[in-house]
């Protein structure tokens, strides 16, 4: 159990910035579909429930036993992602989903925070200051395979979110700037093959539409059309709290879940919108900022993963809103709607305050 003065450490504004912002996300939620049936904002009250229990859970265990217990974690959650294939539901096109009662889980989400430590327990053995190749190739092989697996469902989405993860570690490992642009060309060269042999029409054309959605203003470029018209509607003050056209009328798409950040901008406007974002940095620079609380490597690991983790989410769905990204199924994190997300991103940030909240133990 947790020695009770292990609790004077916790970073208890961190913790404070990871709830407020969830609540923020829960008074939006109900904003954008309290005229829809199955209650989203109660479901996702629940699920803060549920993540501030598993937040505590993990916080009762030394972040040293998660990294000994990673590589059988990582090897189950293959075990899993690899039947979901054979034996999971199609919802919305993709075997992403496992249902649990009323609730579904999406176990890919698990296997960020997987991917987090097993990456944290590899590159933290070695001392060297570059980026050995041997580390190189094995943490390649470690992400490619859930990569693969989950573009399989097919979710592209979260899939992409493995990425940051791996460039993160090299990043911090010692990436040499030869090995870096070949990392660069090689993928250019998958960007173009996968056009050519992966990506369906539809994911063509959602591409395709970030430059051009006008070509398309009932199809692919809707959603990138209907989010700029709300953002754009917004104006300086917005419409107000649950007065936003394009979300009370329903023609903004996936409004409770991808496109948050929309009715915000549309009911709060540019100040609101501004407030919310600064919201979102201020965790996320708090996240960085405990680096350097860390008392070993590992620890290193773990707390620059996790913000990696949140701040590619981040960027990539505010970069889907306002139209300069391709639309990917990537969620903001803590604001928008899904409880598997919700509560990856509540151990991510239980694993940054697991890292500080011990950084005098044993010392």
């Amino acid at each position: 159990m947790i020695d009770r003065r292990l609790f004077e450490n916790i970073d208890w504004f961190l913790l404070g910035l990871l709830l407020f912002n969830s609540l923020v996300g829960v008074a939006f939620i109900y904003s954008s579909s309290h005229y829809l049936p199955g209650n989203y904002y109660l479901r996702q009250l629940a699920w803060i429930a549920v993540g501030l229990i598993t937040l505590f859970l993990f916080l009762t265990v030394d972040y040293k036993i998660l990294l000994a217990y990673s590589y059988y974690a990582y090897g189950l959650v293959i075990l899993v992602l690899f039947g979901m294939l054979f034996l999971a539901r199609g919802i919305a096109g993709a075997k992403s989903w496992i249902r649990l009662s009323s609730f579904q889980a999406q176990p890919s989400e698990v296997a960020k925070i997987v991917l987090i430590l097993v990456l944290a327990k590899l590159f933290s053995r070695d001392k060297g200051m570059l980026l050995s190749t041997r580390d190189m190739l094995t943490s390649l092989a470690l992400v490619g395979v859930p990569f693969f697996l989950v573009a399989c469902q097919p979710d592209l989405g979260t899939a992409i979110c493995f990425l940051p993860l791996l460039l993160a570690a090299w990043v911090l490992a010692g990436l040499k700037r030869k090995a870096l642009i070949w990392i660069t060309i090689f993928l250019c060269l998958a960007g173009g093959a996968s056009w050519r042999f992966y990506l369906k029409e539809y994911q063509k054309r959602r591409v395709t539409s970030v430059v051009f959605p006008g070509r398309d203003p009932r199809g692919a470029g809707y959603q990138t059309l209907q989010s700029r018209i709300a953002l754009g509607s917004g104006g300086f003050l917005g419409k107000g709290y649950k007065k936003g056209t394009q979300s009370q009328l329903r023609f903004l798409p996936a409004r409770h879940t991808d496109f948050i950040f929309s009715v915000i901008g549309e009911e709060l406007g540019f100040v609101g919108a501004a407030v919310v974002l600064l919201l979102c940095f201020s965790l996320l620079r708090r996240v960085f900022s405990s680096v350097e609380k860390s008392r070993d490597r590992p620890g290193i690991y773990i707390i620059f993963l996790v913000g990696a983790m949140l701040t590619f989410q981040t960027f990539v769905n505010i970069a889907m809103v306002v139209g300069v990204f391709p639309i990917i199924g990537i969620p903001l994190p803590l604001l928008s709607y899904g409880g598997s997300s919700l509560l990856a991103n509540y151990i991510g940030v239980a694993l940054v305050l697991n890292v500080k909240m011990r950084r005098f133990a044993n010392i």
